[in-house]
């Protein structure tokens, strides 16, 4: 699936539908990009997350066919209405600055409105200056929110 206002570089984002172990291989190096301290993804995990249907795993893959980023959208039904949620975008560092992370998001939020979402979320840490650059400059807002956290 081809997105708008792609930049020049040639980039394809596709959903993954089946555990092809390439995507697996390539998750693998791209995650410890995003972050240090969760644990490597397992065969079982991605296996998990591919079949589960409320998430999409969403890759770029570059001209050469290397996929360069990824991103899950989780789109889940709530009492108030479904709501979307991406999670893990990753570019590798080799490819950041062509549109990548852009490309990959607005994918996301193309599906979550075939899906009827109310509304997107997504987090970012503070230390991402760009990223937050780039999620305002594509109309996401800062919420006064707090997110708790409990890892039982």
């Amino acid at each position: 699936m081809q997105t708008p206002d792609a930049p020049s570089t040639t980039v394809t984002i596709d959903t993954v539908t089946w555990p092809d172990p390439d995507v697996y291989t390539a998750l693998a190096r791209l995650l410890p990009q995003l972050s240090t301290s969760a644990p490597p993804l397992t065969r079982e995990q991605f296996d998990d997350l591919i079949a589960c249907p409320a998430t999409e795993l969403l890759i770029a893959r570059t001209g050469d066919g290397v996929i360069a980023g990824a991103l899950t959208l989780v789109v889940h039904p709530l009492a108030t209405g479904v709501r979307a949620r991406i999670e893990d975008v990753v570019v590798d560092h080799r490819a950041r600055g062509q549109g990548i992370a852009k490309r990959l998001t607005a994918t996301a939020v193309t599906i979550a409105k075939t899906h009827h979402a109310r509304t997107v979320d997504l987090t970012s840490g503070p230390s991402r200056a760009e990223a937050h650059q780039l999620y305002l400059s594509m109309g996401f807002q800062p919420r006064d929110s707090t997110t708790y956290r409990l890892a039982p």
